[in-house]
């Protein structure tokens, strides 16, 4: 089954450390919470939360990011990984994600897809663009 979905995700915490061995080069541990913009509740019901953790390798804005999130909805909860490379110039963050782990009416889920984070309006605010393919 085809899926989209569109999070709107506040950072909650980051932790930020350069690394001095070039200029701009820092190493970000975030942590941000979400909640949906465009989304359809499937057999696991209605959402609840989502979480992630993501590790941020930036040199003046461009680097590699990877990381983890975990989505709950009323009636089970979706694991996923990602990774994915941003672009400072864009200001966009594009990747892939996989799920690793489902629970409940989710226990089977299998899937893979892209993201495309942008920067929202408000400050700590990003959006998240979902898509992809799964099956129960």
């Amino acid at each position: 089954m085809k899926r989209h979905a569109k999070y709107r995700l506040m950072v909650v915490r980051r932790e930020m450390m350069y690394v001095h061995d070039e200029f701009d080069h820092s190493l970000t541990l975030v942590e941000m919470e979400g909640e949906p913009i465009e989304y359809q509740p499937g057999v696991a019901g209605k959402f609840v939360s989502r979480r992630s953790v993501t590790f941020h390798d930036r040199i003046r804005g461009n680097g590699k990011m990877m990381g983890y999130a975990i989505t709950t909805f009323e009636h089970g909860a979706i694991y996923s990984k990602f990774e994915g490379e941003r672009d400072a110039k864009e200001g966009v963050t594009k990747g892939t994600w996989t799920i690793y782990k489902g629970l409940g009416k989710l226990s089977t889920i299998k899937g893979s897809g892209t993201f495309v984070v942008t920067a929202g309006e408000k400050d700590r605010e990003y959006i998240i663009t979902i898509d992809g393919d799964y099956e129960l």
